[in-house]
């Protein structure tokens, strides 16, 4: 289901997103001593934080691009969940 979002709204999820990965820059890695969950919002966070500041700045940005950062977290960290993020946001 698609919803409509102002840009006042996609500015602030998108500064949300940034400082998120601003804060998890620690757990970046594919050798931090961490628990997977917390490794894995901090890639989620850098995949997609060039694309969070496209959109504080007004801008726009490459789903496909986006969506391909993401699934590369899954070799990082040899887990299987970026691939399940991504078929659940290219729907």
């Amino acid at each position: 289901m698609k919803m409509n979002i102002d840009s006042a709204e996609a500015r602030l999820l998108a500064n949300a997103l940034y400082e998120i990965r601003v804060l998890l820059s620690p757990y970046i890695g594919s050798e931090v001593d961490a628990l997977m969950e917390v490794r894995l919002a901090a890639h989620l966070a850098y995949a997609l934080h060039n694309e969070a500041l496209a959109i504080t700045e007004g801008g726009s940005f490459d789903m496909g691009a986006a969506l391909r950062k993401v699934s590369a977290i899954d070799n990082i960290l040899h887990v299987n969940e970026a691939a399940r993020l991504v078929t659940e946001w290219a729907k």
